[in-house]
């Protein structure tokens, strides 16, 4: 089969395509999947860049999100069958309740191969449905960036009708979280920094625009488009830069999702604590989780943000895409 295999850090060169050996007839409790899409996160390009090389699997081939049709099942399998379309989990051990302790951290295309490849054998317990309506590019979205903002939004307590939150960027998890909070009946507030961008996110449901680059103290205009007390929900994906800011927007006794350290880990100020917050920090999320999460999509027939879809081919040159971060939504390889 044809894979990309990351054989040296550091550079898009590394991003090597390769005829590796066809994966083994399923055993027992396995499913072979015969992938049919790819799609990519930030964290892609760091695992290229070799930051997660000391913790996770050597030269392994990337990418942790895809989806694809189950093609052969092992002695036992029974939550999937021949011809289903699936979607594979981000973590291959993370079922449900709290994450192992002790388990992989890094996830698929980290710790164990992603989803790069034309066939994947894995565990049955690894696989979720993918939503009727999706097609393969749309599902393979899902793994990584839809469910962080799931997460992201249901932490702590849950999104309720009518409270407020606030999503920064166009960027894969930002747009998932405007997207799934206008399911809930939230009111969204969006950042972005231009115009354009922003007139998409309003396109999306977006209730409230503020362009950061306008307005580089956004969080005052956060506070005056909620009458001065803040929203209940910020989803943080900047980290340390940004962090300050989303205390500040963030209502008293609020709830911040801290997704991202694009810009380094956050250092909480007393305000956090003055103000009575709380912090989740979102590790993905597991499959009782990617389920519902699936159901919630099916039933609204949500879909997806994809900015452009690359051949299996053109693989290095949708790395590059996603490195110049001048996409919406997501960038996503169709595996022909």
């Amino acid at each position: 089969m044809r894979a990309y295999r990351i054989e040296h850090y550091g550079s898009l060169d590394g991003l090597v395509l390769r005829d590796l050996p066809q994966p083994p007839t399923p055993g027992p409790g396995q499913a072979l999947v015969r992938m049919r899409a790819a799609a990519l996160n930030f964290r892609e390009l760091l695992i290229l860049a070799g930051q997660y090389k000391a913790m996770g699997k050597d030269m392994p081939i990337p990418c942790s999100d895809g989806a694809g049709e189950v093609v052969a099942v092992g002695e036992g399998c029974s939550r999937v069958s021949v011809g289903e379309r699936v979607i594979l989990t981000f973590y291959s051990h993370w079922f449900g309740g709290e994450m192992p302790a002790g388990g992989d951290i890094l996830g698929r295309g980290g710790s164990v191969d992603g989803t790069l490849c034309e066939y994947a054998c894995v565990d049955e317990n690894e696989l979720v449905r993918a939503p009727d309506h999706l097609s393969f590019e749309e599902a393979a979205t899902l793994p990584c960036a839809a469910l962080t903002a799931w997460s992201a939004l249901t932490a702590g307590g849950g999104l309720l009708p009518g409270q407020s939150v606030l999503v920064q960027g166009g960027g894969g998890v930002s747009v998932f979280a405007l997207q799934l909070a206008k399911l809930f009946g939230a009111r969204v507030l969006a950042l972005s920094s231009s115009a354009e961008r922003l007139e998409r996110l309003r396109a999306l449901g977006a209730d409230e625009l503020i362009d950061y680059v306008r307005h580089p103290e956004w969080h005052e205009e956060v506070l005056a488009r909620t009458a001065g007390a803040g929203v209940d929900l910020t989803v943080e994906v900047g980290g340390g830069a940004t962090v300050e800011r989303s205390v500040q927007a963030t209502r008293v006794g609020g709830r911040i999702s801290l997704v991202g350290l694009l810009t380094g880990g956050p250092g909480l100020s007393e305000a956090f604590f003055y103000r009575g917050l709380s912090l989740n920090c979102i590790r993905v999320g597991s499959r009782e989780q990617f389920e519902q999460m699936c159901q919630a999509i099916a039933v609204h027939r949500l879909r997806p943000v994809i900015d452009r879809v690359f051949g299996f081919d053109e693989v290095p040159l949708a790395f590059e895409q996603l490195r110049q971060g001048r996409h919406f939504g997501k960038v996503v390889i169709s595996i022909d």
